[in-house]
């Protein structure tokens, strides 16, 4: 630009030095756009997670609680805000408390097909910040296909008053494997391939679950980490990703 602008000073000729401004601006144009368009977007920046094409909005429960003082956990499910797809009859979610508990905590899974179907079961109680895994298979809990559950985990802070516990949870529907098959690209290994495939058929819970188990067993592994804080983006989760970008250079889970 600099070149072109003393090349049009050293010409004296009128027709010649409107061409050389008229060039000067076309150039000026020019880089300014590239400039506005900015750099494009790296694929690490685009949203890995597909959700399913039929989505039920707000389905994600989140941990709030009335007549706390700051001082009782933040809870959040590791859940989109729609139903949530799984192949596994019995498969793991995920939650992510702030602190530690010594309330009791109790997972519930629900029916969605009636409200008096229900089965409530003890964990022990977090006792560190992090990231846990709710194994349903342990739980003695098991989904029928096709079928919509919610699944709750709520600290027990006041047994007389539910409003006042802390509580996070979502819902998840096991889509039958061989429609899966068919239909998705599903992968039945945990690997970090299959973690994106999975994320990127819609398979939420296939996705993270797997990814979770993973970092459990190599928490310092930077990779995963990032690549959990990137689903958990993708889905609205933006504190909980936070914590998890900021925990990397320590084994928290």
């Amino acid at each position: 630009m600099l070149q072109l602008t003393l090349m049009c000073l050293a010409r004296s000729h009128s027709f010649r030095w409107l061409t050389c401004l008229l060039t000067l601006f076309a150039v000026g144009v020019t880089q300014s756009t590239l400039l506005a368009a900015g750099t494009p977007k790296s694929s690490e920046d685009q949203p890995l997670y597909a959700p399913p094409k039929k989505i039920t909005p707000r389905a994600r429960v989140g941990g709030d609680a009335r007549g706390t003082d700051g001082t009782d956990p933040e809870v959040k499910a590791l859940v989109p805000d729609h139903v949530g797809l799984t192949t596994k009859e019995t498969p793991v979610v995920n939650f992510y408390v702030s602190k530690s508990t010594q309330y009791e905590v109790i997972v519930t899974l629900r029916d969605d097909r009636s409200p008096r179907a229900f089965q409530e079961k003890s964990i022990p109680s977090p006792k560190q910040p992090g990231i846990y895994t709710i194994n349903f298979k342990e739980l003695g809990f098991a989904l029928e296909p096709n079928v919509q559950y919610r699944w709750f985990v709520s600290v027990i802070r006041d047994p007389n008053q539910h409003s006042n516990n802390p509580v996070a949870g979502g819902v998840i529907e096991r889509c039958e494997l061989s429609e899966c098959l068919t239909e998705r690209d599903i992968k039945l290994s945990c690997t970090d391939q299959s973690v994106m495939d999975n994320a990127r058929a819609g398979l939420w819970y296939d996705a993270m679950g797997c990814l979770c188990n993973l970092i459990d067993a190599d928490p310092k592994n930077e990779k995963l980490r990032r690549l959990r804080a990137r689903l958990l983006k993708d889905v609205g989760l933006n504190g909980v990703a936070e914590w998890d970008l900021r925990s990397i250079s320590t084994s928290t889970r």
